[in-house]
């Protein structure tokens, strides 16, 4: 992990390592799966992402001096240390030896499929839950929402707004490099511009208009500071009067040899005021000068603007993309599905549960993408012919295999895999179900494990 995030898992996920190391078992071979139950908002999919954090997670996995100090000093509830100094000592001195198979990122996905799967010593691997739930839950969440947002849009660009209103410094961050895995076209977060190669945009806000004594000048103001990147807010007092004062500085910057990029409207009939716009600017000889549009803008928003005839050419989308505003969290999970005993044998686990959606999936496995549909297989017994794997190799003995894919690249291939996506799944209100199967092999290792389960009650 990032030096000084060792620690970033869950206590539990320690004292489990522990137990495990007290009974012997901690270097067992054990295999995770991490899934998620339900397609988030409602959806027809999901865009997996995430892998660049738990990569820099995953590269500097080591627990320092430090750390096993600090969990040194942690006592029961007797008072007495919470845990040995001999695991400790172990728990500092083992390197990361994990294999580690994942979904690319920008890759679609679907309920009860392995984003990711781990399999290593027992101990190491259950720490890694909490910490790689936490890049990749929130990253698919996003990605997945930008999808939604972009697809309201129909093509025209998104521009994700979203850092002052996102979860912290580390969410925004998070949030503004999944939207553009998920389709958005560039960002208002200079740093995540530079980190990850995602073009940035901006305008000015309405302080800059205030500033001065006259709108009009505070327009030719901005014009003369930014001629080659000039969009004027237009609604600080009076969005009508706005737009005029618009017109007449992009008169002059057009006399200086430059044109008005745009014209921003962050309130009141975004409809209504767009269209209005549109004439004022086209019946003034600019016909170019596009509309950009923000407040508090989602999937729902844009789709109503768009069946209203809004005139508008790009969506400033902010606090409710960068917050998955309406679906705070994806809901992955992160399953044991199977152990290799001491005698050299696995032995396949799943999770009962009385609620179906719950019960989880036993082997070792991975998905197979065919024309249509995706099969769930345990990779152990094979049986599906045709397709691809989805789960490709991504760690290999703690070390990364390969280069991971720039940002563009993620981008991409989610554009790609969209594209090839029948239209009743993408659909934003009621989509069609994609079908995943399991393969006829784990079904009925399923259904046997369940009844063998069920009678041992």
């Amino acid at each position: 992990m990032m030096a000084g995030l060792a620690l970033l898992t869950d206590l539990y996920q320690l004292t489990m390592a522990y137990g495990y190391w007290k009974l012997g078992r901690a270097h067992d071979e054990a295999v995770f799966h991490l899934t998620f139950r339900r397609n988030p908002f409602g959806n027809g999919f999901a865009i997996a992402a995430g892998l660049a954090a738990a990569a820099d997670l995953l590269d500097e996995f080591a627990f320092t001096g430090e750390d096993t100090a600090y969990l040194a000093g942690l006592t029961g509830s007797d008072g007495a240390p919470l845990f040995d100094r001999r695991f400790l000592d172990e728990l500092r001195a083992t390197p990361f030896s994990c294999d580690i198979d994942a979904m690319p990122e920008g890759t679609l996905c679907f309920p009860h499929e392995p984003l990711l799967r781990v399999r290593g010593p027992l101990a190491q691997a259950q720490i890694l839950e909490t910490p790689l739930l936490t890049v990749v839950n929130f990253q698919t969440l996003i990605a997945t929402k930008a999808a939604r947002v972009c697809r309201a849009a129909r093509g025209e660009p998104v521009i994700e707004f979203g850092l002052r209103r996102a979860q912290g410094v580390d969410g925004g961050l998070a949030a503004s490099r999944a939207a553009f895995i998920g389709g958005c076209a560039a960002t208002s977060n200079v740093l995540a511009g530079k980190r990850y190669g995602i073009p940035v945009r901006g305008t000015h806000a309405h302080s800059w208009v205030m500033c001065f004594d006259e709108e009009r000048d505070a327009f030719d103001a901005y014009a003369a500071a930014m001629p080659n990147n000039c969009v004027l807010l237009v609604d600080t007092y009076d969005t009508i009067q706005g737009v005029r004062h618009a017109i007449a500085t992009a008169r002059r910057l057009r006399e200086q040899g430059h044109e008005l990029a745009g014209i921003r409207l962050d309130s009141g009939d975004l409809a209504a005021l767009s269209r209005d716009a549109r004439a004022m600017l086209d019946d003034a000889g600019f016909p170019d000068v596009r509309i950009v549009a923000s407040n508090d803008l989602d999937e729902h928003a844009i789709t109503e603007l768009k069946e209203s005839g809004a005139a508008i050419a790009v969506w400033g989308v902010g606090t409710k993309l960068a917050t998955a505003y309406d679906q705070p969290a994806l809901g992955g999970v992160y399953k044991l599905s199977a152990l290799r005993g001491a005698d050299g044998v696995w032995h396949d686990k799943m999770k009962l549960s009385a609620d179906p959606i719950k019960v989880s999936n036993p082997g070792i496995l991975n998905v197979r993408r065919l024309d249509d549909h995706d099969v769930i297989y345990d990779e152990r017994y094979g049986g599906v012919d045709g397709g691809y794997d989805l789960l490709v190799p991504f760690y290999r003995d703690g070390r990364a295999v390969g280069g991971l894919p720039t940002a563009a690249a993620a981008r991409a291939h989610a554009a790609a895999e969209l594209a090839a996506l029948p239209g009743d799944i993408q659909r934003l209100y009621d989509p069609a179900e994609y079908p995943v199967a399991l393969e006829a092999g784990l079904a009925e290792q399923k259904r046997r494990l369940s009844t063998e389960a069920s009678s041992a009650r």
